[in-house]
């Protein structure tokens, strides 16, 4: 049963909420007129080339973002009714997107550091040391997150795992 306040001081809470919801439209909105704006483009220059791992990987990121961005405008926008259920999926999927993207990212990262590098070894363990590190640490806290999810709902981890992405 939904319970009804009528106190002020849930106001600027409130606000804000919606606020946010309408940044979160926003964001998808453009990430989808991004992507039509460049479909030409890639399609000439990244899906007719020879493939590789980093087209793939590219490719991968590329289209994991229109989906990301209906799931994350559909949890926040207030006007759309969600089960518990439907909402915790929705929490495993954005969290494990998360997770999976940053990894991608960091193996991308990786390549092109390597390259720039001159291909030396030595940088390739110190950058492949860190991104061990902080991928395992961020895995880490995104489970404990997910884990804790379902007792308490939107709990302070969750805030604390969006802030080591920003």
């Amino acid at each position: 049963m939904t319970i009804v306040s009528n106190d002020p001081s849930w106001w600027p809470l409130i606000n804000s909420n919606i606020l946010y919801s309408y940044w979160i439209v926003t964001a998808g909105a453009v990430v989808v007129y991004d992507w039509v704006l460049t479909l030409g483009q890639e399609i000439e220059l990244i899906w007719r080339q020879r493939w590789s791992l980093m087209t793939v990987l590219y490719l991968i990121i590329r289209y994991i973002g229109l989906p990301y961005s209906v799931v994350s405008i559909l949890q926040n926008m207030p006007l759309v009714s969600l089960t518990d259920a439907v909402s915790n999926i929705i929490y495993y999927a954005i969290s494990g997107t998360n997770v999976v993207v940053a990894a991608i990212l960091g193996v991308i990262m990786i390549a092109r550091l390597h390259a720039m590098y001159q291909r030396s070894r030595t940088m390739l363990i110190f950058l492949v040391i860190i991104f061990l590190a902080v991928n395992i640490a961020c895995g880490v806290i995104a489970a404990i997150g997910i884990k804790s999810c379902c007792s308490r709902g939107a709990d302070t981890l969750w805030h604390i795992y969006v802030q080591l992405w920003i």
